[in-house]
């Protein structure tokens, strides 16, 4: 199937997709279309780099466009400062073929740019919901005639803490209105929160839900706590990797391990919640231009980064949930490339790989080199016995990788 054959999409949209060579809608987009176009609510489940973005865009500019123009008419909230940079660059190239304007909301910078852009009037608002909610707070921006409000990475705001900012969101937007809400995963507490905010929903779910892609070969790597900045290094070393995004758990180690592997005369750059949103997009253009061969981040960077080339997801630290794993794994093998995940765990980290590996359904090969500890998993699948996983010793890191 290809763009053309949506019947109701805007001609001028797909010239835009023409100019950007995309002929063939992904699944999310194939499905999403003919349902969102109508006006209808959506649920739409889908992995991290299925097209999402396009997935709503496509179909509810498309109805807008043949409307009466009037402000705020859509609005898109995103978990992040990154994807909400993302998602607008996309939205914004629709828009000018459709005569419309974007206005861009996120925290980190000043109010000056974004009030300006707000009284020049604008159709669709992508928004960060903290700093929407200090616009609204302020009396620049209202939703009087909101006709869209879409939720991308929905799951990602509830596991940020945005469910109070989304139901004060809620609680000033019309009722009468199309809500769309697009998501990786789709828990307990996103079906609670669609039940009071969404009419007769129609959902949709594309691949594997909370399964990283069979192009991204896992490996976990035992080692003791006091040992990971060692054994990152010699990894980096050994196996000449040419991208990499390398995960902790918090900035202040971020911040720690960067230094650590500048001082080693490697090219990285830290990204995590503390840095300015100048700082932040400095690191994100160096690692695509370059600059930066490893990109040394906190979750913040798990999602929504529009990075296709990166050879290697390092999990310096086990995440906290299975779904975080699945999404921090999922910036490798990107655009139909293959990639590597590699993950340390500690002894201490048994009980989150049994989640991680009962989340994805297999045990996750294990590589040790000399004098690591063994570390057992709590989960095993159905009739067999207990195990550290396949392959033995190995005595050099660079080993613990297949040859590209």
């Amino acid at each position: 199937m290809t763009f053309e054959e949506f019947e109701e999409l805007d001609p001028r949209c797909l010239r835009v997709l023409q100019q950007m060579g995309i002929e063939n809608p992904t699944p999310v987009q194939e499905q999403a279309f003919p349902i969102a176009v109508k006006g209808k609510d959506l649920i739409a489940t889908a992995q991290t780099g299925t097209g999402k973005t396009l997935g709503f865009a496509l179909p509810t500019l498309s109805r807008l466009a043949k409307e009466k123009e009037s402000r705020n008419r859509m609005l898109i909230l995103v978990p992040t400062r990154e994807l909400a940079v993302q998602v607008a660059s996309v939205v914004s190239e629709l828009c000018k073929a459709l005569h419309m304007r974007t206005a861009l909301i996120y925290g980190g910078v000043g109010f000056g740019s974004q009030i300006s852009s707000l009284k020049k009037g604008s159709d669709v608002i992508v928004a960060t919901p903290g700093r929407l909610l200090d616009h609204m707070s302020r009396g620049t921006v209202q939703f009087n005639q909101l006709e869209v409000l879409i939720f991308d990475e929905a799951d990602r705001m509830l596991d940020m803490g945005f469910l109070p900012d989304i139901n004060r969101i809620l609680a000033r937007v019309p009722q009468d209105r199309q809500t769309l809400m697009f998501s990786a995963t789709f828990a307990p507490e996103l079906q609670r929160l669609t039940r009071s905010m969404m009419r007769d929903p129609e959902r949709i779910e594309v691949g594997a839900i909370s399964m990283p892609v069979d192009a991204v070969r896992q490996l976990v790597v035992p080692v003791r706590q006091e040992e990971k900045s060692r054994m990152l290094v010699e990894i980096l070393r050994e196996e000449k990797i040419d991208t990499a995004i390398v995960f902790l758990r918090t900035k202040i180690r971020t911040e720690r391990v960067t230094k650590l592997l500048k001082k080693e005369g490697f090219k990285a750059a830290a990204i995590h919640g503390d840095l300015s949103q100048k700082l932040r997009q400095r690191s994100l253009d160096g690692f695509r231009d370059g600059r930066y061969d490893i990109l040394v981040a906190t979750d913040v960077a798990a999602r929504g980064l529009d990075i296709d080339d990166i050879s290697h997801v390092i999990n310096y630290d086990v995440p906290e949930n299975p779904d975080d794993y699945v999404h921090r794994i999922g910036r490798t093998a990107r655009a139909e490339r293959e990639g590597d995940a590699i993950t340390f765990v500690t002894p201490t980290d048994h009980t989150a790989l049994g989640s991680i590996e009962q989340t994805i359904g297999r045990n996750i090969e294990r590589k040790q080199y000399e004098g690591a500890p063994n570390v057992l998993t709590l989960w095993r699948p159905a009739g067999e016995k207990r195990k550290v996983g396949p392959g033995g010793r190995v005595r050099r890191a660079r080993s613990l990788m297949r040859r590209r």
